[in-house]
């Protein structure tokens, strides 16, 4: 089996999280600014055997996309015009993970500066998405 990447898109900066090649869990990987991450995702999926890539979307409780969608969903069609033959990209639903990455972290005995580094909550918010899209799939 391959990876799967998940991206936890924003204006500033991309939270990134990566499956083992089993697909059991999901760890974090890495914040990039957000204007490097085409090119961080590419020469990632180069190096790396990964056959799904996640993009967390942006929702309202009524299940609508958010106004963060409209920025998100340029590099969507971009990433997916740029992924090689053989790698999908999905969308997964992104409610509420900052609020549960900060929740983790607080619950993590994170003390209050750690928990401001916005780039650890990125990350964490993308571990959430992919844990979160794991759960689904395994659950059905």
């Amino acid at each position: 089996m391959a990876r799967i990447l998940c991206i936890d898109y924003g204006r500033k900066r991309c939270g990134i999280a990566v499956t083992d090649e089993l697909r059991l869990s999901a760890t974090p990987l890495t914040t990039v600014a957000t204007h490097e991450i085409l090119k961080f995702i590419l020469d990632y999926i180069a190096a790396n055997r990964v056959d799904l890539v996640i993009v967390g979307k942006p929702t309202t409780l009524r299940g609508e996309p958010s106004e963060s969608w409209s920025y998100i969903e340029p590099f969507v069609r971009t990433l997916r015009k740029r992924l090689p033959e053989g790698i999908s990209l999905e969308l997964y639903d992104e409610r509420f993970t900052s609020a549960i990455a900060h929740q983790a972290m607080l619950s993590g005995g994170l003390g209050r500066q750690a928990r401001r580094d916005k780039a650890l909550v990125d990350r964490t918010a993308a571990t959430i998405i992919l844990t979160d899209y794991l759960q689904s799939i395994y659950n059905h």
